[in-house]
């Protein structure tokens, strides 16, 4: 598909997450550019309400995305509905605060089977219909913390992103001959309610206060709040989608860029430093070879 003809199409997207955060700023910024929409929540029906107003431009679905049935199912309805999927949204997730020492094994994996296994669920139910069209774009909603880990309490949250960039480079590797297209959306801080009512923070043993306990009062409890606009971020999304191409990681927020940067810049610079150790582990490659020296 060119580029104007993706700009001036009216595209389909399916949404998952709807019912708030970055899903509900989505949806509004997809049906204020002229789109049709997909809109999923576990509890559709007030959603269902509040999209009304938009008549047959919005299809509201229940979807649990950890149930790879329902993700069939909400699938089928969408493009037996509209006819197409021209965007997947991959955004429902939660994370819940606790040491990875003392956090409950069902709370790590339940967040995982939202995090990771429900974009894997979605997205495998959704290829059929995408490989069929020839076309689609695949939304995959990270953290900048997928990209640089190392946020103490939400170690199963992180791990999920990770798991999420790994696996939509896969997909886009297998997929390249279908024209379907990738995007891992690595947000920062926003004013969504992910550190909110949809967060429960464990009890923090006095002996992670300084870790854990930090993060979960610099999250959950600084006044200041978070510096970004989900509203800014679905236009930037929207308007990132209509371009005839689209980067395969696209940061949002001030703090986003800062970490990945500089990220980034440390992984070079440690690569760089011990390249020739790393190098020495091949046969061909003189052996051995000395260790840099400590900093």
């Amino acid at each position: 598909m060119s580029e104007e003809a993706r700009t001036t199409q009216q595209q389909v997207w399916f949404i998952t997450g709807s019912s708030r955060g970055f899903g509900r700023a989505l949806v509004t910024a997809a049906l204020d550019a002229g789109d049709l929409v997909v809109a999923t929540a576990r509890r559709p029906e007030p959603l269902a309400k509040e999209l009304a107003e938009h008549g047959d431009r919005v299809l509201t679905l229940p979807l649990d995305v950890t149930d790879p049935a329902a993700a069939r199912t909400a699938i089928d309805a969408a493009v037996a509905h509209f006819g197409r999927i021209d965007v997947l949204v991959n955004n429902a997730g939660y994370a819940n605060v606790a040491p990875v020492e003392t956090a409950d094994d069902a709370d790590v994996r339940a967040q995982f089977e939202t995090n990771f296994w429900g974009v894997y669920h979605v997205t495998k139910a959704a290829l059929p219909a995408l490989r069929r069209q020839g076309s689609g774009t695949v939304v995959q909603f990270s953290s900048v913390g997928g990209r640089v880990g190392g946020s103490p309490g939400i170690a199963s949250y992180q791990a999920a992103k990770f798991a999420v960039d790994g696996f939509t480079r896969v997909l886009a590797a297998e997929t390249a001959p279908f024209g379907i297209r990738y995007l891992v959306v690595e947000p920062s801080g926003f004013a969504t309610d992910w550190a909110g009512s949809s967060m429960t923070a464990h009890p923090v043993p006095e002996a992670y206060d300084a870790t854990v306990g930090a993060m979960n009062r610099r999250v959950r409890q600084g006044e200041s709040g978070a510096a970004g606009d989900p509203a800014r971020a679905a236009g930037i999304i929207v308007r990132t989608v209509k371009r005839g191409d689209v980067p395969s990681h696209l940061l949002l927020g001030v703090n986003a860029v800062t970490m990945a940067l500089d990220y980034s810049r440390r992984q070079l610079a440690e690569a760089g430093a011990w390249e020739q150790v790393s190098r020495s582990a091949d046969f061909a490659e003189p052996y051995p070879v000395e260790l840099p020296t400590a900093v």
